[in-house]
């Protein structure tokens, strides 16, 4: 059994339970779960739903891609998630018990490093609540969890890097279907700001809610008039709040004792929204327990730069963006008078911030008219980011704030970056948590004027950054003082674009989108900053070296086939050391890269060229007649176009007419050695000198082509397999018939036509 979360109250249990079907049908059948201290009656205010995915099929980890992701949306008043977690595998000899994890995260999706790599300085990341689990059903069960979108991801172990062909050796197949089970209450009460409302406790709790809205600074909740029919003192315990993974900041108050007061005080709660309050009773089941709920919302007023003032503006004008003044602020004199007057005291500093979609995944936020926001130390200046959309939380939130050192000598800003609500108090120990979040400090001084952050996989919520003035040492000195910060806010899919070293790739789980970062050269990490294990330069030219000039072994086969008059075998071949040249020089990371064409288009040419070589030469081994020849050489290379754009990277659309080239090569030499009463080829010297060594370096290629190449060795394998794919081309191509001559022109015309001869019909022809 395991509990998630570092807050005041844990609500996750994961729970591994074998879950048979006809078990998983009763369990969604049955009616909704009693509520605590009722053994006989279950509560008829809580009604239950299910929700399913899809399965999919797991994969080894390697990158986040290959993580399966599942997004599930609990409904609004649940107080009971339960997670059936089935795992299903094939039945063939590969398939062993492994260790599947699994990943929950409320918000975004859950943020994974099971490789252990650093991720880029100053990124704030948050250790995900994971349940690893082996051939078996589990279960995780949340109380109270938060409203909204939930994800889960699921991975195998660690990859082993080799390089598998695909569908060439049998693999496993680990299928991973989570199941959604939420209860949820059909009749809430309502409570009401300083409206007392009346509640007695018997066997099942009392679920109640309270709107927070927009600029609430503090939620009071208290018990008045508690009694108790059978015992001492105020025997309840609230709790307020959802639960969230993988941080749970639910906050529990356990009312006992019959003199200090039932009350819990919450500064900054997340606004504009509703906050779940549940009551149960700790004494017995047949033990009533009465009290009145009060809930006290302490208000604010925002002093906010908006279209009024903009509008008030002179029209000739003009903002000034590199200084970014701010209409009149108010004085302490203004606060004291609207304060008096019942407008409320002011409490922060409002910048609107635009809000610029630049592409999927990527958005832009920056002050409504200037660069700079205007920081003191009377209250603290707020910008509001709107990550709220449902689709922004697949990227990275990156914050960058600058302030000029001459500004701040002797005093330092502080900042805060918290989601559901600000940061409105800034105290010296620089907490930065408000009611349930735990944010994210920053600070600007003059020893360091630049302060940066990024969040990967924000969750979806309004953020705030909250920014004050702060004067530790001579605390007057900051009544007066203001400070200009420029601030630079973006969520981008991937920071830096992955880099040099990697490739920033969408993913999509049905309408979500997301993205992650595919590295190569030995880096790893969330941005492929990680070089613990990344190639030198060195090595990357040597690779690239390796990979290109290995394919020059095949002009071999290209000047035997021009000497025996082959040329559409030279050309096929030609055709091959082009492609394969280029497209690993594309395929290359960093700097030692080429690329002439679009890289699909050359990995595409590199198959095709790889393939119908050994078609051709395996027919040109045959000795067929050269129209029939001809024929399957079209038909060949028609049928590897169209196989490869199926699937490019399946063993047997390479292998399939490679085998029946194969097949109609053993049988033309059988057919003439029943013919010729002996052996073909008839010469011995044949067999040992050519046959011989390009089988043998055949057989080799394939072997390391199919079971030896891994991500570490592929540029030594890969390469050798250049060469021997080549050089066994040339050993196989048959020698020239001594009978005949070479397929030659043998006339020229003055009129620049040339007479062709046929070696065969003695047949002319103008060309």
């Amino acid at each position: 059994m395991r509990r998630a979360g570092t807050g005041t109250g844990g609500a996750a249990v994961a729970v591994p339970v074998a879950v048979p079907p006809l078990l998983l049908l009763l369990l969604l059948a049955r009616s909704p779960p009693a509520a605590a201290g009722d053994g006989k009656k279950s509560d008829a205010r809580l009604v239950s739903e299910q929700f399913s995915q899809a399965p999919q099929k797991l994969a080894f980890y390697s990158w986040y891609g290959s993580a399966r992701l599942f997004h599930f949306r609990v409904p609004t008043d649940t107080v009971l998630l339960r997670w059936l977690l089935q795992v299903s595998r094939g039945s063939g000899p590969t398939c062993t018990n492994v260790e599947i994890t699994v990943y929950f995260r409320y918000g975004a999706p859950p943020i994974i490093n099971p490789l252990g790599t650093s991720f880029p300085d100053n990124t704030s990341v948050q250790p995900s609540f994971l349940l690893k689990m082996l051939h078996s059903n589990a279960s995780v069960n949340i109380s109270h969890p938060a409203p909204g979108d939930w994800f889960v991801a699921a991975h195998l172990p660690p990859s082993s890097h080799k390089i598998e062909v695909k569908g060439f050796v049998p693999t496993c197949a680990y299928i991973f279907q989570p199941d959604m089970l939420v209860v949820r209450v059909v009749e809430v009460s309502i409570l009401e700001p300083d409206v007392p409302l009346p509640q007695t406790l018997l066997s099942h709790p009392s679920y109640l809610k309270v709107f927070v809205p927009e600029y609430t600074q503090e939620l009071r909740l208290e018990l008045q008039g508690c009694a108790s029919n059978g015992s001492l003192g105020c025997p309840v315990r609230l709790t307020v709040g959802s639960a969230t993974l993988p941080g749970n900041f639910q906050k529990v108050l356990t009312c006992s004792s019959p003199t200090q007061a039932c009350r819990l005080l919450l500064p900054s709660p997340p606004w504009d929204r509703w906050l779940q309050v549940t009551a149960k009773s700790l004494a017995g089941p047949r033990v009533s327990v009465a009290f009145s709920a009060v809930a006290a919302l302490t208000a604010c007023r925002p002093w906010s730069v908006n279209f009024q003032h903009l509008l008030q503006s002179s029209p000739n004008q003009s903002s000034n963006t590199s200084t970014g003044l701010l209409p009149p602020t108010p004085s302490y004199q203004d606060l004291d008078r609207r304060s008096s007057m019942g407008g409320g005291p002011f409490c922060l500093r409002s910048f609107p911030v635009l809000r610029e979609d630049v592409d999927v995944v990527s958005v832009r936020f920056q002050p409504l008219d200037r660069v700079s926001v205007l920081v003191q130390s009377d209250m603290p200046s707020v910008m509001r980011l709107n990550l709220n959309t449902g689709m922004d939380s697949g990227g990275s939130l990156t914050i960058s704030m600058r302030v000029n050192k001459t500004a701040i000598t002797n005093t330092s800003v502080v900042a805060c970056v918290t989601a559901a609500s600000p940061l409105l108090s800034f105290n010296a120990s620089l907490s930065c948590t408000t009611a349930f979040f735990q944010g994210h400090p920053l600070s600007l001084s003059a020893s360091s004027p630049m302060a940066n952050l990024i969040i990967p996989y924000p969750e979806t919520d309004n953020w705030y950054l909250s920014l004050q003035l702060m004067c530790p040492e001579r605390p007057e000195e900051c009544e007066q003082a203001s400070v200009l910060v420029e601030t630079t806010l973006y969520l981008v899919p991937c920071l830096n674009d992955c880099g040099p070293y990697g490739q920033c790739l969408l993913l999509r789980r049905h309408g979500y989108l997301y993205a992650g970062c595919s590295c190569k050269a030995g880096w790893r990490g969330w941005s492929c900053t990680d070089n613990s294990t990344a190639q030198t330069a060195a090595q990357q030219k040597a690779a690239a070296l390796l990979l290109t000039l290995s394919n020059l072994m095949f002009l071999a086969p290209i000047a035997i086939s021009v000497h025996r008059s082959l040329l559409v075998e030279a050309s096929v071949y030609a055709y091959t050391m082009f492609f394969s040249t280029f497209y690993h020089a594309c395929d290359q990371p960093g700097e030692a890269v080429l690329c002439i064409l679009n890289y699909d288009t050359l990995q595409y040419c590199d198959f095709l060229g790889s393939g119908v070589s050994i078609w051709v030469t395996v027919l040109c081994m045959a000795r067929l007649k050269a129209a029939l020849k001809y024929v399957l050489f079209l038909l060949g290379a028609l049928v590897f176009a169209m196989s490869l754009q199926l699937d490019r990277r399946a063993a047997w659309n390479t292998m399939g007419p490679c085998l029946f080239a194969i097949v109609v090569m053993v049988t033309m030499w059988v057919y003439r050695c029943g013919r010729r009463r002996h052996c073909y080829p008839p010469s011995w010297q044949r067999w040992v000198f050519y046959l011989l060594p390009g089988i043998s370096m055949a057989a080799v290629a394939i072997t390391i082509y199919t079971s030896m190449m891994t991500s570490d060795n592929y540029y030594y394998t890969h390469s050798i397999w250049h060469m021997l794919l080549a050089g066994s081309a040339a050993f196989l191509l048959p020698p020239r018939e001594q009978h005949t001559k070479p397929w030659a022109c043998s006339q020229k015309l003055t009129c620049h036509y040339e007479i062709c001869k046929n070696h065969r019909d003695e047949l002319y022809t103008v060309t």
